[in-house]
């Protein structure tokens, strides 16, 4: 059965390795590759459940535990109705070097169900996470498997699942991330994908001017209206910069010439999301709205393009199109943001123009601070501690630098950049990943031998 999000993944990840010394240094690698890239086990269960007019109603429920070498699975559950094994392979698989990057101790997994919770009662989710829940559960638990919310997951659904297992269980146990503040949840956890995204960015910002600059004065364009893309606009607005840019499946707004999207718009935006409401509902607003389209070949000169909604949502074209319009930073807010052919194209840039390029940051990398709260909040979940919101956002600061300089650290080993060229992040960022992962998968006796 052909699988095309997650053979996309696994061809990156390979491609890049390939491209380093990795394998020349370390043959015996190849075969780590070859087992790293089959899950350790495939859930697929069905969910059935009642809707508000005393239908039965039948959905397809997965849980990918990818890897457990470096700690309990860790991913989120998607409920949209695209997800197919693919799409959680992909994710699981992305997940696993993810995770590995952010260094707390969790392995990666994904998981999710074919349910559309668009146009649904408050009922007939809680009925369908009570469900969903039922056969999950025999499956997870705070040392084994540790979901988080996804697309369509948040608080509210979080909860109800949380509640179910509890009570299945008889257990209390930090079994999920993305938990209620007064009941076991993390500060900034809401906040982090996005505020760990603006914190990676930073440094590659700081790193490609010598300290010289910051996003103080850059235009940034954002896609996406979710969790992630609400808290990076706020970060970046906060640092000093101007968001020209958000959007949905729809469509997009564009900010018109001198102006950006202020906190209260992004707050508006926020209750609108809370209602599962398009950004057409919008009142009051000055920007332009334009139907179908994503927002890079729109938002004319920007110096940062962060896609934060989906995977493969910026193609080769608009690629050319944000490198055209002078953009000089490109980080993934959403995992696999950018298609191959895109990712090509910016790093072809990257050794064609030395210092005056073009730089990518990978998902894997740039949005691993929304996994690493969940790992912290795993943490104070363990020791039946709150930490306040100054010690959680200077832990995913400090996280998300040493991703970065890891990154970065990596690909001047195994990526040798020419001179004046900025090192590549992708590659850093994949042989850093499958690195640590294959390395505690040789420990543990997952893979043995030489090439």
């Amino acid at each position: 059965m052909a699988e095309p999000e997650f053979e996309q993944a696994y061809k990156e990840l390979v491609s890049t390795l390939e491209s380093s010394t990795l394998f020349e240094k370390n043959p015996e690698y190849k075969k780590a590759l070859e087992v790293v890239s089959i899950p350790e086990r495939v859930i697929q269960f069905r969910v059935v459940w009642e809707d508000d007019s005393g239908k039965c109603q039948v959905n397809k429920g997965y849980r990918v535990q990818f890897n457990s070498a470096l700690g309990p699975y860790k991913g989120g559950l998607r409920l949209h109705p695209t997800v197919n094994l693919s799409i959680l392979k992909f994710l699981g698989f992305e997940q696993i070097f993810k995770n590995a990057l952010t260094g707390l101790n969790m392995g990666g997994g994904k998981g999710g169900a074919d349910f559309d919770p668009k146009g649904r009662s408050d009922n007939e989710i809680r009925k369908f996470c009570v469900a969903f829940m039922t056969e999950l559960s025999k499956h997870i638990g705070a040392d084994t498997d540790v979901p988080a919310g996804d697309i369509n997951v948040g608080g509210r659904e979080i909860g109800y699942m949380f509640g179910q297992y509890r009570r299945l269980r008889n257990q209390w146990e930090g079994v999920l991330t993305g938990k209620g503040l007064n009941w076991g949840g993390s500060l900034i956890r809401p906040e982090a994908t996005g505020y760990g995204l603006v914190y990676y960015v930073e440094h590659m910002i700081n790193y490609a001017s010598g300290g010289k600059e910051s996003f103080s004065g850059k235009k940034v364009a954002i896609s996406g209206s979710g969790n992630v893309a609400q808290y990076a606009a706020l970060k970046v607005i906060e640092l000093g910069g101007t968001v020209v840019s958000l959007s949905d499946s729809k469509g997009s707004l564009i900010a018109t010439e001198g102006k950006g999207f202020t906190p209260e718009d992004i707050s508006k935006i926020a209750a609108l999301k809370l209602k599962r409401e398009a950004l057409t509902a919008l009142e009051g607003h000055s920007y332009n709205y334009i139907e179908g389209a994503r927002p890079w070949k729109h938002v004319g000169n920007v110096d940062v393009a962060l896609p934060s909604a989906t995977q493969n949502e910026v193609s080769q074209d608009e690629a050319e199109a944000l490198i055209a319009a002078g953009c000089k930073f490109i980080a993934e807010g959403s995992n696999m943001g950018c298609t191959q052919e895109a990712i090509d194209s910016f790093e072809a840039h990257r050794k064609s123009n030395q210092g005056n390029a073009i730089w990518y940051a990978p998902g894997k990398a740039a949005n691993a601070g929304g996994v690493a709260v969940s790992g912290l909040e795993m943490a104070q979940n363990s020791q039946r501690l709150s930490w306040t919101t100054e010690e959680v956002d200077a832990k995913l600061a400090g996280i998300m630098k040493d991703c970065f300089e890891n990154c970065l650290q990596t690909a001047k080993e195994y990526i040798t950049p020419a001179e004046g060229e900025f090192p590549s992040l992708v590659a850093g960022a994949n042989v850093a990943g499958f690195k640590k992962v294959a390395a505690a998968m040789h420990d543990q006796g997952d893979w043995w031998g030489t090439a």
